[in-house]
């Protein structure tokens, strides 16, 4: 059995990753911004508690004693500045998981960040909504902290390759790869058992990995 904190524990893919770790028999640290609106989440062998994934010390305290980190925790909406987020997470988790001496990392990202066939990111072709754009970048830059800060930990950045099934169930299969499909659907529990499966038996190390359905 495991200690696995799980940033972001009260959104969709952060709830089944909870479940996901539940089910495997970890132990699981529910990280969520205000614990009384995600009360529903506790049980055996899961604790929920507050914390803030832009806070080093923070992020540093709850994770000390764990085997492996997932951060599911987005921002985005009027008035939030994703970038700050999404930074600011990225550079918390790189300093806090170090100082704290736990070394495996799963983030959820995005597909629009991937390649596709021709190598063009996702974002990038054409029809992309131009709305949702600013948020991708975001997201970009977070990434782009791992790739350049965070040397010392075992980082993984997974993300569907194309988005997720809202209403799709466990299917308990999956595949994996390094590009994107629009088109592509994956289930958040079946996403969740991909993320559960790179902490128990990590084999994608420092790359942005695709979750086909």
């Amino acid at each position: 059995m495991s200690k696995v904190a799980v940033f972001g524990a009260g959104g969709r893919a952060g709830r089944q990753a909870v479940a996901e770790a539940r089910r495997r028999g970890h132990h699981v640290t529910a990280v969520v911004r205000d614990s009384a609106k995600y009360a529903d989440l506790a049980a055996e062998g899961v604790d929920v508690v507050e914390g803030d994934i832009t806070d080093a010390a923070a992020v540093a305290s709850l994770v000390t004693g764990h085997d492996a980190v997932i951060a599911a925790a987005a921002a985005y909406g009027p008035g939030i500045d994703s970038r700050a987020f999404f930074v600011g997470a990225a550079q918390a988790l790189t300093g806090g998981l170090t100082a704290a001496g736990v070394r495996r990392l799963v983030v959820v990202g995005l597909s629009s960040l991937l390649p596709d066939d021709s190598g063009t990111a996702l974002m990038d072709g054409p029809g992309f909504p131009a709305e949702f754009r600013p948020f991708c970048l975001a997201h970009g830059e977070g990434l782009a902290v791992l790739q350049s800060d965070a040397a010392g930990l075992d980082w993984l950045y997974a993300s569907p390759a194309g988005d997720f099934d809202h209403s799709g169930t466990r299917t308990g299969t999956y595949g994996v790869g390094d590009h994107g499909d629009g088109l592509n659907r994956i289930s958040y529990a079946d996403f969740a058992i991909a993320l559960l499966d790179e902490i128990d038996t990590p084999k994608h190390h420092h790359t942005h990995l695709a979750v086909t359905g």
